[in-house]
């Protein structure tokens, strides 16, 4: 009994207690409230972006613009030289360096800060036509005027050497470690390799004993560094080269004519277009079983870029605007993206760019012909890709630089089409306004040629 009185007690006691400590917490009592921090914003420098070259004509500078992925915006753009062509960045993302094939000279300038813009003059009659590096002090550029390779310290931005390479280099391909560069020579139908640590050339060609590298024009790395492949147009052959022995091993047939090759290291295959057979070869490049599968593709196929995530490819062509289409005619180009489903190697879907005019018809200002330089069978100073593409590092967006619309189109991956505005036409992102004269008396000038298009992954 005395028991349960005491545990009666202590239980009142506490309840009492418990009664005075709610009292005290109500009223205005004022309690800190924890206010989240939130983290630093991200570097702007890391986010993805596009690098878009575009010609203003053979007379006058040309630009480099920074195109934000993610915004679908010109973020900020540089003047270069006359005619850019190629572009290549450091490894280290510090810098970009643009070959400017009409006026001798290399233009560098770093793409988070814009300018000032350096201007690296190379020989008389150099022809730059192709930049590449893999590494972060050295830019490498291919001098079709006068068969040379420029070596440019990215310390100093000058040239450091000059080699002898051949007859019209046209391409480059460093291999991922750094230690060696291949040099496509499209005028004698040789590949040369410079020694990258001493900048020094090898003293033979690449051997070939199957004599298939003929009218070679383009050449990529495979990501492990062992083997280097070679597309000969007038051959029509991928030729695979032992980077240890400097020898071609393999190779395969993918058509005569055929001039671009694009790399997917996340599936390990080389895509080819082929404007003359109107055709692209997926080839599988993990062995030396070089299988071909060939797909055809409409119009005129120039360019391709896969995506990251390895799921798909997209092949940029178009149709129209002949050789024969004569001046004061309104001629127009048609254009579209072809979509590859990368796991069956099938079709899957093609998006229509739709069809915009040729720049072809006399100035009533100036009285002559405007050579906007985007067909590549008449014109004075032709584009290397009339058509041009790049997929994000994200794997989110295609970008598709159209030289002769003067403006970049907007594929979004996730329903593989195009971008829209308000009024359901393309979404596009303009070049910068020309030099040229305007259309018509009051008109805004045209604007600018898209000539490259270059995926900052």
């Amino acid at each position: 009994m005395k028991a349960a009185l005491t545990c009666w007690r202590v239980c009142s006691v506490a309840a009492l207690m418990a009664l005075l400590l709610a009292w005290t917490g109500c009223g205005d009592v004022f309690r800190p409230v924890a206010i989240p921090q939130p983290p630093p914003p991200p570097d702007p420098s890391s986010l993805h972006f596009d690098m878009l070259l575009t010609r203003n004509g053979p007379s006058n500078p040309g630009t480099s613009s920074r195109i934000d992925v993610s915004g679908d915006t010109n973020v900020g753009t540089a003047t270069v030289g006359l005619g850019p062509v190629h572009v290549a960045m450091l490894s280290n993302g510090a810098r970009l360096y643009i070959a400017n094939g009409e006026e001798d000279t290399v233009s560098t300038y770093s793409p988070s800060v814009i300018s000032p813009v350096t201007t690296i003059s190379l020989p008389a009659g150099s022809v730059p036509v192709f930049v590449a590096t893999t590494e972060s002090g050295f830019v490498y550029v291919a001098n079709s005027g006068n068969g040379t390779v420029a070596v440019i310290s990215a310390t100093t931005n000058v040239v450091s050497n000059i080699l002898t390479v051949g007859s019209d280099p046209v391409a480059l391909a460093e291999l991922p470690n750094a230690t060696k560069l291949y040099v496509v020579n499209q005028g004698d139908s040789t590949v040369r390799t410079i020694n990258t640590i001493d900048k020094t050339l090898s003293p033979n060609p690449v051997a070939d004993p199957g004599g298939t590298i003929a009218s070679p024009v383009w050449a990529a790395a495979r990501s492990d560094n062992a083997r280097v492949y070679v597309l000969s147009s007038g051959s029509g052959n991928v030729s695979a080269i032992d980077t240890t022995t400097d020898t071609v091993i393999a190779s395969a047939a993918v058509g005569a004519g055929a001039n671009f090759m694009s790399y997917d290291k996340t599936r390990n295959r080389l895509y080819i277009t082929n404007p003359v057979a109107g055709t692209v070869t997926v080839l599988d490049i993990s062995t030396d079983t070089l299988t071909p599968v060939t797909l055809p593709i409409t119009g005129t196929p120039v360019n391709v870029a896969a995506l990251p995530d390895g799921t798909r490819a997209y092949v940029a062509s178009y149709q129209g605007s002949s050789p024969s289409c004569p001046a004061d005619q309104p001629c127009s180009i048609t254009s579209q993206v072809t979509v590859i489903n990368a796991s069956s190697n099938t079709i899957s879907s093609v998006i229509s760019l739709g069809t915009v005019n040729v720049d072809n018809l006399t100035n009533p200002i100036t009285g002559t012909v405007d050579d906007t330089g985007c067909n590549p069978d008449t014109s004075t100073h032709p584009v290397r890709f009339r058509l041009s593409i790049a997929a994000a590092g994200d794997s989110s967006k295609v970008h598709v630089a159209h030289c002769d619309a003067g403006s970049v189109y907007i594929i979004r991956t996730s329903n593989d089409t195009l971008e829209l505005d308000h009024l359901g036409n393309p979404l596009v992102i303009p070049a910068p306004v020309s030099s040229f004269p305007p259309p018509q008396i009051g008109a805004q000038p045209p604007p600018q040629n898209p000539t490259f298009l270059l995926s900052a992954q």
